[in-house]
């Protein structure tokens, strides 16, 4: 008789894959928590005298990644950031068709935050030219960096910094660890101190959604240049990402390698390797979790049960990638 399999937690709340949001909510908690990291991240410095700040900038925006994530981690894994969502995907956490609409909700919630700062701008008697404006905190090199650095010190400042965030990403909120609440704090304090590096280079934000949305309010300069903000995070998220795969790969091996024991082992039952290669089957982005049938000691998944529903239906509820 084989023994239900309980769905695998959440990475950041702990709560069962099967009770994840569909995924418009996702996309809406997405969108939203990207608003609240491009008004923050680039409002402070764009606002700040910097004689009287009583926060340095890097640390705002590392405080609103943390706060976003608590806020809306439970809903969508708290990504924001395409570069984060590349890395869960290759990591195997998340399926490309939801990834594509994560990182869609991204750029249009990081834009619309720039947006509002924009609006803002053009309201101020002081200010005569916003796009002027808003260059001082969109990411630039050579001449448009505050210590004129070049192409190249910029792509891998970008690279190497992308890939540390996805990797803390990837690591404190990984399934199965014991105080998962800590994820958003340290991804928050990582945000923060690289954003404190690249402000000194040339407002590097490690973070392709927030460098379109400053870039698109910006001079003409601003979108010659974004390439390098797109590109070059993207390949950090992707080495990490991959990097994480091969740990995934690897625990799955140590998981399939324990002997099976019990009943079950001797009668031709259901074994633990059985059990361990249908729990696999979820992931950390809404996929159905597995219950085990109620004879035969054969398991089958939520997702497999719901027969009737189309394939489009199943995209939107979150259960296709």
């Amino acid at each position: 008789m084989s023994t239900p399999v309980p769905a695998r937690p959440d990475a950041l709340t702990g709560s069962p894959d099967a009770s994840r949001p569909g995924l418009f909510p996702r996309l809406a908690a997405e969108g939203f928590g990207s608003l609240i990291l491009a008004v923050t991240g680039l409002g402070v410095p764009l606002f700040s005298i910097p004689q009287s700040s009583p926060m340095p900038a890097a640390l705002a925006a590392g405080l609103a990644v943390t706060a976003a994530m608590l806020a809306f981690g439970h809903v969508s894994g708290g990504h924001f950031n395409p570069a984060i969502t590349l890395g869960h995907l290759l990591a195997g956490r998340i399926r490309a068709g939801a990834a594509a609409a994560y990182v869609a909700a991204q750029l249009a919630g990081a834009s619309l935050g720039a947006l509002a700062l924009y609006a803002v701008l053009r309201t101020l008697p002081g200010i005569a030219d916003s796009r002027t404006a808003f260059d001082t905190v969109t990411a630039g090199f050579g001449e448009h960096s505050i210590v004129q650095a070049p192409l190249a010190a910029v792509l891998l400042l970008e690279v190497i910094g992308a890939a540390i965030i996805v990797s803390v990403f990837l690591g404190a909120a990984a399934r199965g660890r014991a105080n998962s609440a800590a994820a958003p704090v340290a991804v928050g304090l990582t945000f923060a101190a690289l954003l404190q590096l690249g402000q000194a280079v040339g407002n590097l934000p490690f973070n392709p959604a927030r460098a379109a949305a400053s870039a698109f309010f910006s001079s003409g300069w601003a979108l010659e240049q974004l390439w390098v903000f797109l590109a070059a995070p993207l390949a950090g998220a992707a080495v990490a990402g991959l990097v994480f795969r091969t740990f995934r790969a690897g625990e799955q091996a140590g998981e399939h390698a324990v002997p099976a024991s019990g009943p079950g082992a001797e009668t031709g039952g259901s074994t633990g390797s059985d059990v361990s290669d249908v729990s696999d089957v979820s992931d950390d982005e809404g996929d159905a979790a597995p219950v085990a049938a109620p004879t035969g000691g054969v398991a089958v998944s939520r997702k497999d049960s719901d027969g009737g529903a189309s394939e489009a239906q199943e995209f939107f509820e979150g259960k296709r990638g």
